[in-house]
């Protein structure tokens, strides 16, 4: 069976590397034939190609990297969207796809496309409620009568997707529950299937830690054994919450002074340490590190505790941290907020972290004078029961099966 993959995020993007790939490895070994059209930025493409092309090669996977036109306009996307829907026919012609699977809002403008003309199942990755996030993030103002047309634009065509998709891919329960729930949609009988953002366990594993390699990394940063170590991993963009999450560090400081804050992202250094001082956080109280996502678990293994927290809204009930699970396949007890897509429910039912109702220093101290012991092999099993990348591929075989007939 031919399949499109379609997806307007790179994949020499650290996303492309933790949410695509593997599942498209996974689904290559059960004998699909992908092809995957992605979207690169060309610094990162320039840096990392070679290193993506080996993956899909030696996964069978047929890539077609196209290139990411930067500016950000309305504009530059429907561009780059009638190119994909040219990419996809034009595949089609020398391929004839059973299914054209496409991840998020712009990649399903050019897949459905494909379905209505030449036939191909249509399956809607959809990954969240894609225009409410650009309005809850504050990228489209609605009092902007150009911005209100875009978001009622993409509004009418999400509930096109939902009708038209043979199945729907929804990141939470949360998400699925409130899709359902939608009036224009009682009349459908809709097909989703849950898949949350799932981890490598073979990767995220703290097993497989080089105890030496770990010496060596803590001794590059400046950690010492004495060092309480709070970690953040990932990018912070729009939704992570900074501020409130140096606020919670700086509460922690108070607590143990041998206290630091390490920080794995790409996000500038001088970025971070800046909001530090403006919470009077001494500077060498804050490390920030980038690594490639193949690295991401050495430094994970540095942490005693992490910390994620993220804006609540409605977009939100659709969102699935992929920060959360390979956090957990490391043992790493967690500290974050609710409201967050299946987030808070996953971190009481698995008895893995402190979930805060409230962004307030009485919140922040309940979560760090606590003295709940959260044991590394039950946190660890919860990843797997929930997050695991092979439970995942197995649930994204299920679709392909039923779609295909």
């Amino acid at each position: 069976m031919n399949v499109l993959y379609l997806s307007y995020d790179g994949m020499t993007d650290p996303l492309g590397q933790s949410q695509v790939l593997p599942y498209l490895r996974g689904l290559s070994e059960q004998g699909y034939t992908i092809h995957l059209v992605s979207y690169e930025k060309q610094d990162k493409f320039k840096k990392h190609r070679n290193h993506i092309q080996k993956i899909c090669d030696d996964a069978n996977i047929c890539w077609h990297p196209q290139d990411y036109v930067l500016g950000g306009s309305i504009l530059t996307t429907l561009k780059q969207v009638r190119r994909m829907r040219k990419i996809a026919f034009y595949l089609n012609e020398k391929y004839t796809f059973s299914i054209v699977h496409c991840r998020s809002y712009i990649a399903a403008l050019a897949g459905l496309r494909l379905k209505q003309k030449k036939g191909a199942k249509f399956i809607f990755d959809m990954r969240g409620f894609w225009a409410d996030e650009r309005v809850d993030g504050g990228l489209w103002n609605l009092k902007n009568p150009l911005y209100k047309t875009i978001y009622r634009y993409f509004k009418r065509k999400e509930l096109q997707f939902f009708r038209e998709s043979d199945y729907t891919i929804s990141l939470t329960h949360n998400g699925k529950n409130e899709i359902e729930s939608w009036k224009p949609l009682k009349d459908k009988n809709l097909n989703i299937e849950v898949i949350p953002c799932c981890v490598d366990l073979d990767l995220f594993n703290p097993a497989r830690i080089d105890l030496s390699e770990q010496q060596t990394v803590k001794e590059q940063l400046g950690i010492q054994d004495s060092n309480f170590v709070l970690g953040y991993v990932g990018s912070i963009g729009t939704w992570y919450m900074l501020p409130e999450m140096l606020d919670y560090f700086k509460l922690q400081l108070t607590h143990n002074e041998q206290a630091v804050f390490l920080f794995v992202t790409g996000e500038s250094p001088d970025f971070i340490k800046s909001a530090a001082r403006e919470k009077n956080i001494p500077p060498e109280k804050i490390i920030v590190v980038s690594a490639l996502h193949k690295d991401v678990p050495l430094y994970l293994s540095l942490f005693d505790k992490s910390i994620f927290f993220i804006r609540s809204t409605f977009s939100k009930k659709a969102s699935s941290p992929t920060k959360q699970g390979e956090i957990m396949a490391m043992g790493i007890p967690l500290v974050c907020n609710s409201g967050v897509g299946d987030t808070d429910e996953v971190v009481l039912k698995y008895n893995c972290g402190h979930v805060v109702k409230t962004f307030s220093d009485v919140a922040y101290l309940e979560a760090i004078e606590s003295k709940e012991h959260f044991d590394p092999d039950t946190i660890a099993s919860g990843a797997k029961n929930y997050f695991s990348l092979e439970e995942g591929v197995k649930r994204y075989v299920k679709v392909y099966n039923s779609v295909h007939g």
